[in-house]
């Protein structure tokens, strides 16, 4: 998307659309003003006749408006003007965006993103990330597309550069998770995933590095390598950095799973829920597309960047119930369920982040449905062993707009996963509590060090649009590493 600011008065604007927000109550910001006294007062009768009434993310299009030179007014909803927030900024511009989206205006098109220009810059960034998001689907192999994404967007004169530029790079970030995510898994496999992050290291300019099949039985990553013996695709794992803070200063660890399809193994899944499995490597979609916003951003903090990606596959060598593997750390782990492969991947890719110098760390896994039982589709599940660093996460998380809820971690948990025959079992002692059974598997790799583990199972793919967000992947939790990498946060 290409972006550009506009001093030029907004009915005299030649656009496709422009696009102003209405707040609760009928309140019009500037920009709707002048077009409605331009228009002789269109906007303004919608609102007397309750046809327009500010809610959140409700659109309404003007078609063919008088004495303005574009074809079309889009009045989008903003809700409560005390409510606004870095979250409904986003959706606004979002749904407005998608509104437009849904028909070809051709590449030459631009639209004026009018909302509001008395915006802070924290609104004006998340404004410009949703309309670069919201106008981006999952029709990447469709001959007769559905979405056509805003090709050219301009923005009120008084919001600065610097955020518009700042929101465009966590938009970019945010559809490179979504389009890894929406790939097919026959495009999308642990070798090309980790090609696509290699891709983005180069684009963004942070380093990578890596480990083949080889390299990682080298490595003692056996946990892993053993979720992959069923599949013809070789397994990888990659160790991506930024260092842009001083030696002296601690490194962040950002640890997806990177399963790229998760059939379940002998623990066959049935049909149906094997369907939207090429989204059980959003952990590892999330991490590379953080990595390339911190790095994009130019962010002053060291932050590395590890997944570990493997096929889980019905084949002559699949790993078997009753199995007994040894992680990189040592600890022996008795296979239960071959379904429960992510936190298998993950013990070795945490190991690996906290061999490598992690100081604190952030793992993200589409993990277990029993956290989408407990949280539902749109919040993510947090567990840790760090009070404070789960603040930070949590803080983050909160600022950027994305939804996320602590779950316990009572040692009694722990409890549920220990084996009669090794170390630990790699699922808990029956169906309650899923979520942190696993989260405890998982503490048992990460040293002692400042961990917060994110259940994104829910948020992290749409069955269903919303009006700001086509079906598909979503890029969850993208916008809050970034955000948590920042200076400030």
């Amino acid at each position: 998307m290409q972006t550009d600011t506009t001093n030029t008065s907004p009915e005299s604007i030649k656009a496709a659309a422009i696009v102003v927000g209405v707040y609760a109550g009928g309140e019009l910001t500037g920009a709707a003003k002048r077009l409605d006294t331009a228009t002789e007062g269109v906007i303004s009768r919608l609102v007397e006749t309750g046809d327009i009434k500010g809610k959140a993310n409700e659109t309404t299009t003007i078609l063919a408006p008088a004495n303005v030179a574009t074809d079309r007014i889009v009045v989008i909803g903003l809700g409560d003007r005390e409510a606004m927030s870095r979250k409904t900024a986003f959706e606004a511009a979002a749904t407005a965006a998608k509104s437009l989206a849904s028909r070809d205006h051709g590449t030459d098109a631009s639209f004026a993103m009018l909302l509001d220009e008395e915006w802070p810059v924290d609104l004006r960034e998340s404004a410009v990330a949703g309309a670069c998001v919201g106008c981006v689907g999952q029709d990447l192999y469709q001959g007769s597309k559905s979405m056509f994404p805003l090709a050219n967007t301009v923005w009120p004169e008084s919001w600065d550069k610097t955020s518009i530029q700042s929101g465009l790079i966590l938009g970019d970030a945010v559809n490179l998770a979504k389009r890894l995510v929406n790939e097919p898994p026959s495009a999308i496999y642990p070798e090309t995933l980790a090609a696509a992050a290699e891709q983005a290291a180069g684009e963004a300019g942070f380093s990578i590095e890596t480990w083949d099949e080889k390299r990682l039985d080298a490595e003692r990553c056996h946990s892993l390598l053993a979720v992959g013996r069923g599949s013809a695709k070789e397994s990888r794992l990659c160790i991506m950095r930024h260092m842009g803070g001083s030696k002296e200063d601690p490194t962040i660890a950002l640890v997806g799973k990177g399963v790229t399809f998760d059939s379940g193994g002998l623990s066959i899944k049935p049909s149906a829920g094997m369907l939207t499995m090429k989204c059980d490597m959003a952990g590892s979609a999330a991490v590379i597309g953080a990595m390339y916003g911190i790095a994009k951003l130019k962010l002053p903090v060291n932050v590395m960047g590890v997944i570990g990606a493997v096929e889980n596959m019905v084949g002559r060598d699949s790993y078997r119930l009753g199995d007994v593997l040894t992680a990189r750390n040592g600890t022996t782990i008795e296979v239960h369920n071959t379904d429960a492969e992510g936190r298998l991947v993950l013990a070795d890719a945490l190991c690996v982040a906290v061999d490598e110098g992690a100081d604190k760390i952030v793992d993200l896994a589409t993990l277990t449905g029993a956290c989408v039982v407990a949280l539902g589709e749109d919040i993510v599940g947090v567990m840790t062993n760090n009070e404070e660093w789960c603040n930070d996460v949590k803080k983050a998380a909160d600022t950027a707009g994305e939804a996320v809820w602590q779950l316990p971690m009572s040692p009694e948990f722990g409890e549920q996963i220990k084996s009669k025959v090794a170390d630990i079992k790699n699922v808990g002692a029956g169906r309650w509590g899923g979520a942190i059974t696993a989260a405890k598997l998982l503490e048992r790799f990460v040293d002692d060090r400042p961990w917060v583990h994110l259940d994104i199972a829910g948020p992290s793919f749409l069955d269903k649009p919303k009006s700001w967000h086509d079906a598909g992947g979503t890029g969850v939790m993208v916008r809050s590493l970034i955000e948590l990498c920042r200076p400030e946060a």
